[in-house]
């Protein structure tokens, strides 16, 4: 009897862990889903607020971090737009910058392409990959590069805004699919375009080797501070840039 009786709580146990267990399972999806459907509020359509000069953000995730900062440091002083997605590489750039500008005006576009298009791909092209691994190859390899942004930058000077090039943040030790320094040639490509069309570098590399701790470990993107503090680098060259 006694041994029936400690089955049955066995069972019992057994049955209430299982039923823990599934429900833990089902409250994480839930809490997953939660956040896949929440929007990013950096994708946020904008009603621009009348008198106020339009600024636009052109960029990677990078700039999708600082975006809402931005929007918040410049408030009362500039309509803050973006695209509603990530712009990715310059070929992006180049088949998508048409729809991305539209039809208003803009007083400063804030751009940078880079860190994808310097990123390496498996050899189907669908997946980031090992620098070293067999077939890998760069998304966008430097002289191609060079002649999207040329492209690029020509029609970003037809709109007549105030242009900013961000240049594009480290790669730093560790990060996957990417190799360390690449960053530096990618740099001294824009840099040299952007002199020859005399526009102001908002240098966000430099800033970011100065400091960092606002980059996460082994990885390009950045800690909430550290999006912070590059938003706040990124409207110290759009406000210059207002002033003008």
């Amino acid at each position: 009897m006694k041994r029936i009786e400690r089955n049955i709580a066995v069972v019992c146990l057994l049955g209430l862990a299982l039923a823990l267990t599934q429900s833990a399972v089902a409250q994480d999806a839930k809490k997953k889903a939660v956040r896949k459907t929440s929007p990013n509020p950096a994708m946020a359509k904008i009603e621009d607020v009348p008198g106020l000069p339009r600024v636009l953000l052109i960029g990677d995730s990078i700039s999708i971090g600082y975006t809402v900062p931005v929007r918040t440091l410049l408030k009362g002083k500039a309509n803050v737009h973006r695209p509603l997605t990530n712009c990715g590489p310059t070929t992006r750039g180049v088949a998508e910058i048409d729809k991305w500008l539209g039809d208003g005006k803009w007083d400063v576009i804030h751009f940078n392409w880079g860190l994808h298009d310097l990123k390496y791909l498996s050899a189907d092209g669908k997946s980031l990959a090992d620098p070293t691994a067999a077939g890998s190859k760069q998304q966008v390899p430097i002289d191609e590069y060079e002649a999207n942004l040329k492209k690029l930058v020509a029609r970003l000077k037809k709109t007549k805004a105030k242009l900013i090039w961000r240049s594009t943040t480290p790669v730093p030790e560790g990060a996957s699919g990417r190799v360390v320094g690449d960053s530096i040639r990618y740099n001294a490509v824009a840099k040299k375009i952007m002199d020859e069309n005399k526009i102001a570098i908002d240098d966000q590399y430099s800033f970011s080797m100065q400091n960092k701790e606002l980059q996460l470990p082994a990885n390009v993107h950045y800690t909430k501070d550290g999006s912070q503090e590059l938003a706040k680098q990124a409207v110290a060259a759009i406000e210059a840039a207002l002033a003008k």
